[in-house]
């Protein structure tokens, strides 16, 4: 049986977009789309999330569901000279404080928030686009290589809720890859 670390972790954004704001040229600006930061965004199977732009797009099965640590943001803004970033326009789905996603590729784990359980799998990173550049700032898509996020399929149904949470991770907290910025706490096990 795999030993499963529990961490609390705080969900900060939940972003659910119908379409795809970032297309195009840069220079022509950003589409009009609406996009909600919600309180809660449900999880189907396979599919992704209810209402959102890659919700059962076959090309997208793989990487539905979209999440990425603030603190990745923030050491990125650190690194450019640059005020904080707004995380909604990063565009990823699920902005995590407290979380690191790195050891997480190509594993299966777990949100829980209030309760909710939802699994899933890190398929492949959330490479960035070079939209950053000009939605966060110059120099953004260069130094969000490697600190994107992850891209994953959900593996079960649910719901994710805006708040605390507990990440349930296949991989212990290496002190050595977290840094200064990620420090997690060991969740209580029942």
């Amino acid at each position: 049986m795999t030993t499963t670390h529990r961490y609390h972790v705080e969900i900060l954004h939940l972003l659910v977009s119908p379409g795809h704001a970032y297309f195009g040229r840069a220079r022509d600006g950003a589409a009009d789309v609406p996009t909600t930061d919600a309180d809660r965004a449900e999880l189907v199977t396979g599919k992704g999330i209810v209402g959102d732009r890659f919700f059962g797009k076959a090309a997208h099965m793989d990487a539905a569901v979209t999440l990425l640590a603030v603190e990745a943001l923030e050491a990125i803004a650190a690194d450019l000279g640059a005020e904080p970033f707004d995380p909604l326009l990063a565009r990823r789905n699920v902005v995590l404080r407290g979380a690191e996603l790195a050891p997480l590729l190509g594993q299966e784990f777990a949100l829980e928030s209030r309760g909710e359980l939802v699994r899933l799998r890190a398929g492949r990173p959330a490479h960035p686009c070079a939209w950053m550049d000009r939605m966060l700032a110059p120099g953004a898509h260069a130094a969000m290589r490697g600190r994107g996020g992850l891209r994953c399929r959900p593996l079960s149904d649910g719901v994710l809720l805006r708040g605390p949470a507990v990440l349930h991770s296949p991989v212990p907290l290496d002190p050595e890859r977290a840094g200064d910025a990620v420090r997690l706490r060991p969740a209580r096990l029942p």
